[in-house]
């Protein structure tokens, strides 16, 4: 199966990539990195010749650049070279959620339709970031016909995607996003049990027909991104997912 690199070499190493034309799914508590790991995604994705579209629907792409920025990444270079586009739903969002709140909060609904027609025929990779804006008064059953039908979509396209969701989407709608999607990483803050220190560590939950690591990951954001802290032990500690 071809893979994309994920932008974090020692993720890499572990799961040799995310497959293409899949759709990955992000989720984490606040503070974990979720972003950060969206963007260095998408910077990696450009240097690697593919076309690749962020869609932002909390934050605009001014703070979006200002923050790959602080880890050296440039983005506004990647955009004139047409590598990379930001698409801003920010203000679209705060829009929509006046216009409910004139009528009726039952009126609101998440439209996950309104994404594709914001994609450019020519792109090859998606982030997505964060889809739980998106799923305002939607039942379980709702939620999961818009996402299948979102990823099957998104998989006719050819495109690979990352979709990020908040902590309190993913607390709501987890099981039926993981049941879905291609692959899961589920990122966290602990308690190191040895050390007594908080870390932030990450679950790699599935990844279909890629042999996945049980233990959790350490992990740390410094100036260069998400960089993975410890060793993963390859032999004896996979299991292999279908």
């Amino acid at each position: 199966m071809e893979r994309i690199k994920t932008g974090i070499s020692e993720l890499d190493s572990i799961v040799d990539g995310f497959p293409v034309g899949r759709t990955i799914l992000v989720t984490g508590d606040p503070g974990t990195g979720k972003t950060i790991f969206g963007l260095q995604f998408a910077k990696a994705c450009c240097l690697n010749g593919l076309k690749t579209v962020y869609i932002s629907i909390e934050e605009n792409a001014r703070d979006l650049r200002l923050q790959g920025s602080s880890f050296g990444w440039d983005f506004e270079k990647l955009e004139k070279k047409g590598a990379l586009k930001f698409i801003e739903l920010s203000e679209n969002r705060a829009v929509e959620i006046g216009t409910a709140l004139s009528i009726s909060m039952d009126a609101m609904k998440g439209n996950f339709d309104v994404l594709l027609e914001k994609v450019p025929p020519d792109t090859q990779v998606l982030v997505i970031d964060s889809l739980g804006s998106h799923t305002s008064n939607l039942t379980a059953s709702e939620f999961r016909d818009r996402f299948d039908l979102l990823i099957h979509n998104l998989a006719r396209m050819g495109i690979t995607v990352m979709v990020v969701l908040d902590s309190v989407t993913s607390k709501e709608f987890n099981d039926i996003a993981l049941f879905s999607a291609f692959g899961a990483i589920r990122l966290m803050k602990r308690e190191n049990p040895y050390t007594g220190r908080r870390e932030r560590v990450m679950d790699i939950v599935k990844m279909r027909n890629t042999k996945t690591p049980i233990q959790l990951i350490t992990y740390t954001i410094n100036t260069r991104g998400i960089e993975i802290t410890t060793g993963v032990e390859v032999p004896g500690a996979l299991s292999l997912q279908k």
